[in-house]
């Protein structure tokens, strides 16, 4: 009898905590994340691997080992790196 009360007490407190959980996920998420503009031009034959953003740019890393950086609005490339890979 007091194993089926523990564990219907552990049940319920799992419930109540992932009621929580999803709680604090829901309101403490910032409304303002940034976003992404509705599309970037890369320059033709550029495919771009992964894509990251700071303080006023976009950076778009591309399969030839290049980063272009873009304003926030993402108008035309702004800053062009190669990446140095060792052999």
């Amino acid at each position: 009898m007091l194993l089926k009360w523990l564990v219907t007490g552990l049940t319920a407190t799992m419930m109540i905590g992932l009621v929580v959980l999803i709680g604090l996920f829901v309101t403490r998420f910032p409304d303002n994340a940034p976003s992404l503009p509705a599309s970037l031009t890369l320059p033709k034959g550029e495919k771009a691997m992964a894509v990251t953003m700071g303080t006023g740019w976009i950076a778009v890393v591309t399969e030839s080992d290049e980063i272009l950086i873009y304003p926030p609005d993402g108008g035309r490339i702004v800053q062009r790196v190669t990446i140095q890979t060792e052999n």
